[in-house]
């Protein structure tokens, strides 16, 4: 039983507008899902991925019209990465950030790899990764763009970060509950500051890892628009799932149990630092309800809700995108 990589990272957002603009507009993704926060229909859910909605490609965000700002702090996915092919993309990324006026830093070697980190109008830490040849997970399908050609455009998730107060029962929970391995370590920003350490999983590569940026010297993060919601992990089918279930259950981790998304099953709980994990099925997928071709185009409501699609369309805000 092994988790195959990252699944999806799901953020907040104040603003389902602005945010359509810039992960399709500016990062060229496309938008592989419109739908409802299943907690909450009357808030909108917007999934975005690579060409074919391919699990470990997607970052997601559930719309909060007026939230307020994230502070940042321990106990937070304080970046998520996105993976390019190749180093070459990294200066096709920072002529065009620099050219829109986009947040970002110089190409740096994050964990042995060329990054650029980057920051969304919210504030989102975000940091692109070339895979560079790299092994490990594949890479999902390039989606191309007038403006975003596919040899440069995001293909995954890449690694995400955890800022915690005290890493080792994080540690723990990686290594003993959801079999992550050890992989090193790499310096800080700050020389004065711990090293961050570099767990992975499956077949390993920048679509398998998780960061660990140890921060005594924070206080907790509190969440707003531009904030990272959680970090969900790839299993690869509804018999593993019920595997994962079934181990969480034994071990007397307070989870929320099985619970159906339609497009993947999904478990939630949370780790020692507070940070909230999920587990999520490969399967069925985004097109398990319209055509690949058409993915996103139309809100989307999984079976449970359809018979409310009138109730819930009338409480949604119009969303212009």
């Amino acid at each position: 039983m092994k988790l195959l990589g990252m699944h999806h990272v799901s953020i907040l957002t104040g603003s389902a507008e602005k945010n359509y603009a810039f992960y399709t507009k500016v990062l060229g993704m496309r938008l592989v899902k419109k739908t409802v926060n299943q907690d909450n229909t009357r808030s909108y859910h917007l999934f975005y991925g690579d060409a074919k909605g391919s699990p470990g490609t997607e970052i997601t965000f559930f719309d909060i019209p007026g939230l307020g700002r994230t502070y940042e702090g321990v106990s937070n996915i304080s970046s998520t990465s996105l993976r390019v092919k190749t180093k070459k993309s990294l200066q096709f990324w920072k002529q065009r950030f620099e050219k829109l006026g986009i947040t970002h830093e110089e190409i740096a070697v994050r964990a042995g790899r060329e990054t650029l980190a980057f920051q969304d109008g919210e504030g989102t830490r975000l940091i692109l990764a070339a895979d560079d040849g790299e092994e490990g997970v594949a890479a999902g399908e390039p989606w191309s763009t007038e403006e975003v050609p596919a040899e440069h455009s995001i293909v995954g998730l890449g690694p995400v970060t955890l800022t915690v107060a005290n890493p080792e029962p994080t540690i723990g929970v990686l290594i003993e509950v959801l079999g992550f391995r050890r992989k090193g370590s790499y310096p800080a920003a700050d020389e004065n500051r711990p090293d961050i350490l570099v767990f992975e999983t499956g077949e390993g590569g920048s679509g398998a890892e998780i960061h660990i940026e140890p921060r005594p010297d924070l206080s907790p993060a509190r969440l707003g628009r531009g904030g990272v919601h959680h970090v969900a992990f790839r299993v690869p089918n509804s018999e593993e799932y019920e595997a994962w279930a079934e181990k969480l259950k034994d071990l007397r981790i307070p989870n929320s149990g099985k619970v159906d998304r339609f497009y993947f099953q999904a478990l939630y709980f949370r780790e020692p630092n507070n940070i909230l994990f999920e587990l999520s099925t490969d399967t069925p997928g985004f097109d398990a309800d319209e055509p690949m071709e058409t993915l996103g185009e139309r809100l989307s409501l999984p079976p449970f809700l359809e018979p409310s699609r009138a109730k819930i369309e009338a409480e949604l805000r119009p969303l212009d995108i």
